[in-house]
C-alpha cells in the first residue's frame, strides 16, 4: 500500500468526482447536474455532517469539483500552494474525533461547515500525504485523446496511462487498426 488507507480513500473520493464532470464521466455528461445527482453520488460515500440539497450546495461542490481536477495537474510545488489556499480558505484546524462507528480519525473542519468546504479540506489533507511523499506523479490524467478522466496511479512501477480498462482498450484498438491500415 502506497497511502494510508484514509488517504487512499479521500484520493478515490477526489477521483470518482472529478470523474464525474463532461467529457471524463461514463456517460460523456455532468453525471452532477442536479441536486438529485449529487445525492445519489454522496450515497456511495460516508459524508457525515450537513448536506443542504439545494442548488447552492451543487454549486458550490461543482466548482470545488474544478478545482480538485487541477490539482491533478500541478507540478509538487504549485499544489503545494493550491492544498493551503484551501485550507487557509476554510481556516481548517485539524482534530481527531470518531463518530458512526468509525475509530478515531482527522477533520479539519465542523461538521456543519458547507459540503464542499469539507470535501475541499478533506481532499486537501489527503493531498499532504502525497506531496509528503513526493508522490505527486501518482496523480495522473488519463492519456487516452477523448478523455479528460484522472485517475490515481497505485500500480507498483507507477506505469498507469489510463482511467479505465475502457479508454485503454480503446486507445490500443485505435492503434491497431492504425497499424493493419498501414500494412494492408
Amino acid at each position: 500500500m502506497l497511502f494510508a488507507p484514509d488517504t487512499e480513500e479521500a484520493l478515490d473520493f477526489v477521483v470518482a468526482l472529478a470523474n464525474t464532470a463532461p467529457g471524463a464521466s461514463r456517460s460523456g455528461d455532468d453525471e452532477l447536474a442536479t441536486v438529485a445527482d449529487l445525492g445519489e453520488f454522496l450515497r456511495g460515500y460516508t459524508y457525515s455532517g450537513r448536506i443542504d440539497h439545494d442548488e447552492a450546495e451543487l454549486a458550490a461542490v461543482r466548482e470545488t469539483r474544478t478545482r480538485l481536477r487541477a490539482v491533478w495537474t500541478l507540478d509538487r510545488d504549485a499544489a503545494v500552494d493550491a492544498v493551503n489556499e484551501m485550507l487557509r480558505e476554510a481556516r481548517a484546524l485539524p482534530y481527531l474525533t470518531r463518530h458512526d462507528g468509525s475509530d478515531w480519525h482527522i477533520h479539519a473542519t465542523e461538521p456543519d461547515a458547507p459540503l464542499a468546504e469539507r470535501i475541499r479540506v478533506e481532499a486537501a489533507l489527503a493531498l499532504i500525504d502525497v506531496i509528503r511523499m513526493n508522490e505527486t506523479g501518482r496523480l495522473r490524467v488519463c492519456a487516452a485523446d477523448d478523455c479528460i478522466g484522472i485517475f490515481l496511479d497505485l500500480s507498483r512501477n507507477g506505469s498507469k496511462r489510463f482511467c479505465s480498462v475502457r479508454c485503454g482498450n480503446r486507445v490500443n484498438m485505435i492503434a491497431f487498426r492504425a497499424r493493419r491500415a498501414e500494412t494492408g
